[in-house]
């Protein structure tokens, strides 16, 4: 039929339905439906392959009818409008959407002229295409709430064969409150293969189109050779559109812990709270537990705070209950303000060692910082001044000696004015030049050794150059290479003064060209250097990607502050190795070495990368050579192994390794299995912790959960659906 017809029946119909449902009717009920308010969206309007009047003065629309009453639509054989009544008999197959949030299917109704109310014949309500509400009969009341009588509930894929989904819940009435949207089940049943599993007189669950909602979350076994084996059964609460809080007893033969999480977002912020409180067999009689609370705030001007709040109970509490394994507990609040030109930064820091090599009288535990930094364009170049203070202390009263630090306190003020500026020479040459004055002043407190008040002098400039150069290969590849070369001069003027923040240091391609690659102000490098490297780059037309650098540091005179280990002692330092392979964003292969004079490498370091579609594998491999400045009497050797598998749509294996090469022992390992579908989630998992310390001992931890999807959980980005294939 031409679409001219179709659109004049439509036009036509959204005038004579509202006239055919006032005409003859009495003057207080067209009155009363003049003076009703526009909820409804106006009238229905109906389009239709044919439409008639009967004698009976019955409106029938038939073939290919689809109506529309505000956000309803919907889709039928036939429809059969009564005057009188103001009725709609509707033959199926039936389809009404609604605001996109659930589709109702039917092979009869009778509706009122809103298309809201009414009953609905073998129908089902379907939301989000996932989950699914089959009934014997429908009942529309109000326009809000649905009433289906003899359910069955399931997001599992039904096939027509008749073969039962994997899991369904059936009941006896289900009510859809649409305002709320909760479903209400009455004497329900969960089946698992159609095998009753589960009785329950009343449940409630939110329908998925619900983001948040109160109720109970997806419990989880968890056995472990030191706490037995628990339940974990968290519940959620709602506190409004922005909080919540959720609470998660934990219960087994040996533990007795309540966990807590609270969360809140403010117009130019967030805050989120970790807890629990413990009371277990592994420390009785003793209150065990934990509290890690962060914010992030966006201030006025351009300013933000940013707050990490971390305690623990005891040593070995994040250990025992699979937390975050720290060995160090850090807390840390942060004001900062960063722009175009300038960048300010205020931190507090406190830490409390987990470590038993560590006592926490003699570490530094309080800590704060200040740091401002201003640039400015001048004479072709850049100016920069930075201003930063540190200070750390010690809760020991013990005065430091020439051997240890023991107590001792510090306060350091560092001031520096730099200058930097980088033009073209002949020849395609780029020339990068930098000078500057850096001072220090120290302030010691508990102190054998330091007279108190130190301060020093350090001014510098170094002279950069580099040839970049490119070549175009034959079939389509591209390469890079940039020799380098930098002369450097840092002089020292003043006072010895204490180096405390500046105990380890990377030697590495990011700071090869640093004129001090100590790590903290603290302590900076002098003397007459020399730098001397090279960078290479390939670039394939195949996706394929090299990068390559070395480099070395000549000096005049040796620096006795640097360790051993770390490349940098004597006047030739190590020669710095290091490169990477890339493809595309599937594989990454990355090394880095120090080799030394003598042909050996001081440290070494392997990483590599492989992801596909089914395939997610990361691995690394380290060595360190001895070094007693760093607390390492012994080679250290380890591997780290990390990787998943995508047996096909619906299984995936997952392994890690952390393996100690020196001692021949692993340190950690776990396995797990996953199996998912479009209706259900279940993860197994099985890790173990070798290592022990006075406080913590190996353990082995199992770990269970079982998901039914569709009840506004969410499963992931990737969602297979299975199909009812019988091979």
């Amino acid at each position: 039929m031409p679409k001219t017809g179709n659109l004049r029946r439509a036009l036509l119909l959204s005038a004579v339905l509202p006239w055919m449902a006032l005409t003859n009717a009495p003057a207080p009920a067209r009155a009363q439906a003049q003076a009703a308010p526009q909820a409804e969206s106006g009238p229905a309007t109906l389009v239709a392959d044919q439409v008639f009047i009967t004698p009976e003065r019955r409106l029938v629309a038939e073939g290919n009818v689809e109506a529309f009453q505000g956000d309803i639509r919907l889709r039928a054989g036939r429809i059969t409008f009564d005057q009188a009544s103001g009725a709609l008999e509707i033959e199926g197959p039936i389809r009404i959407d609604q605001g996109g949030e659930f589709t109702i299917l039917a092979s009869a109704a009778e509706l009122d002229r809103t298309l809201r109310d009414g009953i609905l014949s073998g129908a089902r309500m379907v939301f989000q295409q996932q989950v699914q509400l089959a009934s014997l009969q429908m009942t529309r009341v109000g326009g809000r709430y649905t009433q289906l009588y003899k359910t069955a509930v399931t997001s599992c894929h039904v096939c027509e064969d008749g073969r039962p989904p994997l899991w369904q819940i059936r009941a006896e009435r289900v009510t859809h409150d649409q305002q709320e949207k909760q479903l209400y089940f009455e004497n329900a049943q969960l089946r698992v293969l159609d095998v009753p599993v589960f009785y329950f007189p009343a449940i409630r669950l939110p329908d998925p189109s619900l983001d948040r909602a109160s109720g109970f979350l997806i419990p989880s076994l968890r056995t472990t050779s030191n706490l037995a084996t628990g339940l974990k059964v968290p519940y959620f609460f709602t506190l409004g559109p922005h909080r919540d809080l959720t609470l998660e007893p934990y219960l087994s033969s040996k533990t007795r812990t309540l966990g807590a999480r609270y969360r809140q977002a403010f117009r130019n912020g967030r805050i989120e709270v970790n807890g629990a409180y413990t009371r277990d067999d592994l420390q009785p009689d003793q209150a065990r537990g934990y509290l890690f609370a962060g914010g992030a705030f966006a201030l006025r001007r351009g300013y933000s705070l940013d707050l990490d709040l971390r305690a623990v109970s005891d040593d070995a509490y994040l250990a025992d209950y699979g937390l975050p394994d720290l060995d160090r507990v850090r807390s840390e609040a942060v004001l900062a303000k960063a722009d175009r030109d300038q960048l300010f930064r205020v931190s507090l820091n406190h830490f409390k060692t987990l470590r038993d090599s560590e006592e926490q009288g003699l570490i530094p535990s309080a800590i704060a910082d200040a740091f401002l930094q201003r640039r400015y364009l001048r004479g072709g170049g850049e100016l920069r001044t930075t201003l930063q203070v540190h200070g750390h202390r010690r809760e020991s009263g013990l005065n430091a000696t020439a051997n240890a630090s023991n107590g001792r306190d510090l306060a350091r003020l560092s001031a520096d004015v730099g200058w930097h500026r980088t033009w073209q020479i002949e020849g395609g040459v780029l020339a990068e030049w930098e000078t500057g004055l850096a001072a220090d002043a120290f302030n010691t407190y508990d102190d054998d050794v330091f007279t108190g008040k130190e301060s020093r002098l350090t001014p510098r400039t170094a002279l950069t150059l580099r040839l970049p150069m490119r070549r175009l290969e034959g079939g389509g590849a591209v390469q890079y290479l940039e020799p380098i070369a930098q002369i450097a001069w840092r002089g020292s003027g003043g006072d010895t003064v204490p180096s405390e923040e500046s105990r380890f240091v990377e030697y590495d391609q990011g700071n090869l060209l640093s004129l001090s690659r100590f790590p903290a102000t603290d302590a900076r490098e002098e003397g007459l250097t020399l730098v001397y490297g090279a960078n290479w780059a390939r670039y394939a037309t195949r996706g394929w990607q090299a990068f390559a650098t070395a480099g070395q540091v000549l000096r005049h005179n040796g620096d006795g502050r640097f360790t051993k280990s770390s490349g940098l002692g004597g006047t030739s330092s190590d020669i710095l190795l290091a490169g990477q392979l890339r493809y595309g964003q599937d594989l990454a292969l990355t090394a880095r070495g120090l080799l030394s004079g003598s042909a050996n490498f001081s440290k070494a370091e392997f990483r590599g990368d492989w992801r596909t579609d089914r395939v997610n594998l990361t691995g690394s491999y380290l060595w360190l050579g001895t070094d007693p400045q760093e607390d390492r009497s012994e080679e250290a050797s380890e591997m780290w192994f990390d990787g998943s598998y995508d047996i096909n749509p619906s299984w995936s294996a997952s392994a890690r390794l952390r393996y100690d090469i020196s001692d021949g022992r692993a340190t950690r390992a776990g396995v797990g299995v996953a199996y998912s579908t479009e209706c259900v989630t279940v993860d197994l998992s099985v890790n173990r912790r070798y290592t022990s310390t006075t406080s913590i001992e190996p353990a082995t931890d199992f770990g269970f959960t079982i998901s039914l999807n569709g009840f506004s959980v969410k499963s992931g980005s990737k969602q297979y659906r299975r199909t009812c294939s019988k091979t």
